[in-house]
């Protein structure tokens, strides 16, 4: 009875009745133009479809929070969520607007909101079957009633008799589509399976923490060759003893290195002295000298040895021959710290802390290619110097704590089209084929040439910052993956799809930096050294499928 005084009274005032929404009392209903009854039917010629459209993000979906406050996800869960989200995206756009989706419109060509950018213009989200179109004010459109014809026709087969088609959309008990039933089928890629933890640690004490050396080695005979201190040690992995090749007096070991195919180890000192030993009979075979300080790297490619050392050259070496080196390649202003042969394409790459790499032409004292900051290269040591088993020519290297990058070389040609004629001899522009040494492009001598620092380095794939120190870097024998270790400030290992450069897993479990890296001689397993004076053996890549025994011949293939 209140009530309805309270309304008569208003009414007799002359007052507006006041009504309270249902929903919630800090949004007001939206006045309805017309007589349309209590229902709300929105007004579809006063909304732009193609500027809301715009301000999707790719990826983005209710399911997605804000770009900003996202981080990059590294596990599997995160993974799943990440292609849920694409999908959903992808399953929304194709049901709304199905072939014709409204594209962007640079922001130079946008006059007005009704304007659709040219055919002739490149679009920068052009696409193969996306069209840029301007959205009509009708979302629907009908047939018209088609004119009949008086000229007598034969039936058609749809008209004789029903003609039911099971892919028919009217015939479809699902709510999609059936191009997005099909998307929605189709297989999805899974993040390969690697665990976290590692199968093995071995102890390793006074294990050099020193960014500079390189103790890890993993021949292919299956032995892990470490030096601690003055000594060298070695671990079979079929058997898992652990024996003490040499122990030297007055001296420590910097470096070691196993040939590619046999037992010999080669061994680097701190006064400059490459020893060679004979690992089954343990015996060294010989003393060789040529460096005035450390030997910090070492690299084989079949008899021929090359060390790096701190006295900033590098020594070819013959191991068959007397001779105690053959070639002496000076270029580097500071430590040489990462030396590798390229077997494919006979190219040395050697890295120093001078922040230069070098890449070296078979046997030849005149450089190849140097590049160094100005010529887009690293702010920072290189050590880490990876060659491609899958690609030809292909170099990776990695900067340390200034650069924290890892980037990636074409040494055989030129990895981009640069503007000008190019030489005969080297493929190189014209103005790079003359140094001003009184060479012409005539000289064997010149294949290598300076990059101006405003032009963009032609031989420079792609660069990608890591975030950390780059200590390693090596390329999986079975997958397109790359592995890489840091220092500081994450300690951790990495892998890295190639080219994609998508992280795969980040593997942690050391407290310092992760300086040694090596990979066993079946592809499969990875062991790290760090300052923490632990090995760590990781099973990252899994094991190829076994071949068939060739017997007494091996992997070798041949016999002569």
């Amino acid at each position: 009875m209140a009530l309805n005084k309270a309304l008569q009274q208003v009414e007799e005032a002359g007052r507006p009745r006041i009504i309270t929404p249902s929903g919630s009392p800090s949004r007001k209903r939206q006045k309805v133009q017309g007589g349309g009854g209590d229902r709300f039917i929105p007004n579809r010629a006063g909304q732009d479809l193609q500027a809301s459209y715009s301000l999707l993000h790719d990826e983005g979906s209710p399911a997605t929070p804000s770009k900003n406050h996202r981080k990059t996800p590294n596990d599997a869960i995160h993974f799943q969520k990440k292609e849920a989200n694409r999908t959903y995206s992808n399953l929304l756009r194709s049901e709304m607007f199905d072939n014709e989706v409204p594209q962007s419109v640079p922001q130079d060509m946008q006059g007005s909101r009704s304007k659709t950018p040219p055919v002739n213009g490149s679009s920068a989200l052009a696409g193969p079957s996306l069209t840029p179109s301007t959205p009509h004010k009708n979302l629907f459109s009908y047939n018209k009633n088609p004119t009949p014809s008086l000229t007598p026709r034969s039936t058609s087969r749809s008209e004789r008799g029903p003609n039911v088609n099971a892919r028919s959309e009217i015939y479809s008990l699902s709510p999609v589509k059936h191009s997005s039933q099909t998307m929605l089928l189709s297989p999805r890629k899974t993040p390969r399976a690697v665990s976290k933890v590692p199968y093995k640690v071995l102890d390793a004490p006074d294990l050099a923490d020193d960014f500079y050396l390189n103790l890890v080695d993993w021949g292919s005979n299956d032995i892990l060759a470490v030096g601690l201190g003055p000594s060298v040690y070695l671990w079979n992995r079929e058997t898992g003893k652990v024996n003490q090749l040499c122990q030297l007096e007055g001296d420590t070991v910097t470096s070691v290195n196993w040939i590619q195919r046999g037992s010999h180890l080669a061994i680097g000192t701190t006064k400059g002295l490459l020893l060679i030993y004979d690992t089954v009979a343990e015996r060294r075979l010989r003393t060789m000298t040529g460096h005035t300080a450390r030997i910090s790297s070492l690299a084989w490619n079949a008899h021929i040895l090359s060390t790096g050392s701190r006295d900033r050259t590098i020594l070819h070496r013959d191991v068959r021959l007397p001779a105690q080196y053959l070639r002496k390649l000076t270029g580097h202003k500071q430590e040489v710290c990462g030396l590798k042969w390229n077997p494919d394409t006979e190219q040395l790459a050697s890295g120093g802390n001078d922040n230069k790499i070098f890449v070296w032409d078979k046997m030849e004292e005149r450089w190849l290619h140097r590049w160094g900051e100005q010529e887009g290269g690293h702010k920072a040591a290189v050590k880490a110097i990876a060659w491609s088993p899958h690609q030809r020519g292909l170099l990776a290297s990695g900067g340390g704590t200034a650069d924290r990058c890892i980037k990636f070389w074409n040494t055989v040609s030129q990895a981009q089209n640069t503007s000008g004629a190019t030489s005969t001899l080297s493929g190189l522009p014209m103005e790079h084929t003359n140094l001003g040494l009184g060479l012409n492009a005539t000289s064997p001598l010149i294949t290598g040439s300076p990059i101006s620092p405003t032009t963009p380095n032609p031989y420079l794939i792609r660069s990608h910052d890591t975030g950390s120190q780059v200590c390693n870097l090596l390329f999986s024998q079975l997958t397109s993956e790359l592995v890489s270790t840091h220092g500081y400030s994450q300690h951790a290992i990495n892998i890295w799809k190639y080219p994609s450069m998508n992280q795969v897993v980040s593997l942690t479990g050391h407290t310092y930096r992760v300086l040694y890296l090596s990979m066993s001689p079946d592809g499969a397993v990875i062991v790290t050294g760090a300052g923490d004076e632990t090995l760590r053996f990781w099973d990252v890549f899994g094991k190829r499928e076994k071949t068939a025994s060739r017997g007494i011949v091996g992997e070798w293939g041949v016999i002569r």
